[in-house]
């Protein structure tokens, strides 16, 4: 950040008084300008033993698959985030939402955050923002075509909790990824 967005002057980075972070600081108007980390939420969509999937047809990780997510935005609850970009990415519309996985990505100032749900019926196409959606049982998951690493976690959850039908609401902080290829390499 260079300048102040309430009156344009230039900012400094300095610590505000009564703060222990530094912050951008407009010494003109005195706005403390804070930067919070941005929330991602979505959905992990079943339909009986299938999860829906979305190609990405956006950067970053284009061609990549992915859960249906993205930013929330002001004025949204999480869930109504979660709804929104299923229906955005998938076309899907999705009921019976429970939150899931919540992972901190501190490295990148981010928090995801996933519901599991339900397909209301099997009418979803790719949106804007995907090439492809398709459902997919567990065997058939493009492990090594994984977007993100909290893609992979969600999902690997999920299908060890599905054994059980026990879905513990999940915590995770990820700051780097192994893949279950390489998880697998290295356990055999």
């Amino acid at each position: 950040m260079k300048y102040c967005n309430q009156c344009g002057d230039p900012v400094l980075v300095r610590i505000p008084d009564g703060d222990n972070r530094p912050r951008f600081v407009c010494d003109n108007c005195h706005t403390v300008h804070y930067q919070n980390p941005r929330i991602v939420a979505g959905c992990v969509p079943v339909w009986d033993d299938r999860v829906l999937l979305c190609r990405r047809a956006i950067e970053p990780r284009k061609g990549y698959w992915t859960l249906p997510a993205g930013f929330m935005e002001n004025g949204e609850t999480l869930q109504q985030a979660a709804v929104r970009e299923t229906l955005e990415e998938a076309c899907a519309r999705v009921r019976d939402l429970q939150l899931y996985t919540l992972f901190d990505l501190p490295h990148i100032n981010q928090v995801y955050m996933f519901f599991r749900a339900q397909l209301v019926d099997l009418d979803f196409s790719a949106g804007d923002e995907s090439l492809e959606v398709k459902l997919f049982e567990q065997q058939d998951i493009p492990w090594s075509e994984l977007a993100f690493p909290t893609i992979g976690r969600t999902l690997e959850c999920f299908f060890a909790d599905r054994v059980q039908q026990t879905f513990p609401v999940r915590n995770e902080a990820v700051t780097g990824y192994r893949s279950r290829q390489q998880n697998q390499a290295n356990a055999d």
